[in-house]
């Protein structure tokens, strides 16, 4: 199913094996980290697609801890933050710092799934897009000197259209030097 890198961060073993051990199963790439300063540490040394992390941690660094160094290191690092104390006023600070999306304890898998399939889906749109701005960007080039050398070939053949023209209009000349020097200057 996924093909995301993923750092799963919980203070509860139990909840970080759960989670890793499901993770796996649908082929994911997962580490854990069993609190907030373990997750900053990885989080600084290995770039993750996304960061599932505990609200609540003990150890001075929370889940909005964690979400903070997340986005400053990497804003295109989407998180998801897991509690089993939901409230309003936590998953609007959590969405106004970036969250990406917030689960409520115990973990329902086929929705965490989904939301990862979700961001799974945007990552690739997202390099859709920037594929499809480079090649456009290429094309532009492509077409940018393919007008610039029809350009130059335009004026070169305009130049050549007036020396002919000077030439046929020398009526000192004999009509048949005329038409051979007129040939000769467009290479016939």
């Amino acid at each position: 199913m996924g093909s995301l890198k993923i750092l799963a961060v919980d203070d509860d073993p139990v909840t970080r094996m759960l989670i890793k051990k499901k993770l796996i199963k649908e082929d994911y790439e997962i580490e854990i980290a069993e609190n907030g300063v373990k997750a900053i540490e990885l989080i600084n040394n290995t770039f993750f697609d996304v960061v599932l992390t505990d609200l609540m941690m003990p150890g001075g660094v929370d889940g909005i801890g964690v979400l903070e160094a997340v986005k400053k290191k990497n804003s295109q690092t989407e998180v998801i933050l897991i509690t089993g104390f939901a409230s309003v006023e936590n998953a609007i600070e959590a969405m106004k710092k970036g969250a990406a999306d917030y689960l409520q304890k115990p973990i329902n898998f086929d929705e965490l799934f989904l939301r990862l399939q979700k961001i799974e889906n945007l990552i690739k749109l997202a390099k859709n897009a920037g594929d499809l701005r480079e090649a456009m960007s290429v094309t532009e080039d492509n077409a940018g000197h393919t007008i610039q050398n029809l350009e130059l070939k335009v004026g070169e053949l305009q130049n050549q259209l007036y020396e002919i023209e000077d030439i046929l209009l020398k009526y000192d000349l004999d009509p048949q030097d005329r038409i051979e020097s007129a040939l000769k200057t467009i290479g016939a």
